[in-house]
């Protein structure tokens, strides 16, 4: 057996080291070295605005849940069948008030989706030079996973869970509790919000109205609820990066 240290004298009986190693110091660690086309830069203004523009989200999907309750109180009032001019005034009001909801929220998504993925992205390439090795997805996916189908179910949880990880204080514990957690919700609320869509455009009837109001209620509450760990997630990784930038390469005794 070769000596795993010098690789170039045999290994003495039942060890990995020759016996000129077994007695020497152990060589000096590398210097670090990031990669040659990454380069540290601070995550936190792209952290604070991704978290500002999460919050616009969670304000216009607050105000499509007093969208939808107006819906399911018309709706239900239709359903009984007592049909008044004041009924149809508040009717006509629920469908302004719904149809003004839709256009904030969709605004305020795309704001949200510009500043997430900047910041993703620099989170990404800070990733990279913390720790080069240890992202399974090139760094393209980081913005192509998410647009890309089928795969925009896992990958961009995969490389948020490489970036977590490479993030991580040295020699700390890794937890993946609330990037799992975010994970879920979001895509709960994904499938919840095309099913309440699909639910709400077929509705022909004042009880499949109630119903598609109600579904969509349930899709913004849980899109509210992603939406604030997505927020938890940019402001706790963004502060991972910078700590982790301040305490500089990985200590000698790590």
């Amino acid at each position: 057996m070769i000596c795993s240290r010098c690789h170039h004298f045999a290994a003495a009986p039942g060890g990995t080291l020759c016996a000129q190693c077994a007695v020497a110091p152990p060589a000096p660690a590398a210097p670090f070295a990031p990669p040659a086309n990454a380069w540290l830069r601070s995550p936190v203004g792209l952290g604070r605005a991704a978290a500002v523009a999460l919050g616009l989200v969670i304000a216009t999907d607050l105000f499509a849940i007093w969208a939808d309750l107006l819906n399911m109180r018309v709706a239900d009032e239709l359903a009984d069948g007592a049909y008044t001019a004041g009924m149809g005034r508040r009717a006509d009001h629920a469908d302004s008030v719904y149809r003004v909801s839709g256009l904030v929220q969709t605004t305020a998504l795309l704001a949200s989706i510009v500043m997430f993925l900047c910041w993703f992205y620099r989170a990404r390439v800070n990733a990279e030079v913390f720790d080069q090795a240890g992202h399974e997805k090139s760094r393209g996916w980081a913005i192509g996973g998410w647009f890309t189908p089928v795969v925009n179910l896992w990958f961009p949880r995969r490389i948020t869970l490489d970036i977590w990880d490479a993030s991580t204080a040295w020699g700390a514990r890794r937890s993946h509790a609330l990037v799992n957690t975010w994970w879920t919700l979001w895509i709960i609320s994904l499938f919840a919000d095309r099913a309440a869509a699909v639910e709400y455009r077929e509705a022909d009837t004042a009880s499949e109205l109630a119903v598609a109001a109600r579904q969509m209620l349930f899709s913004d509450a849980v899109d509210i609820a992603a939406a604030v760990l997505a927020v938890l997630v940019v402001l706790r990784l963004t502060r991972m990066q910078h700590q982790k930038a301040l305490a500089g390469p990985v200590p000698a005794m790590v």
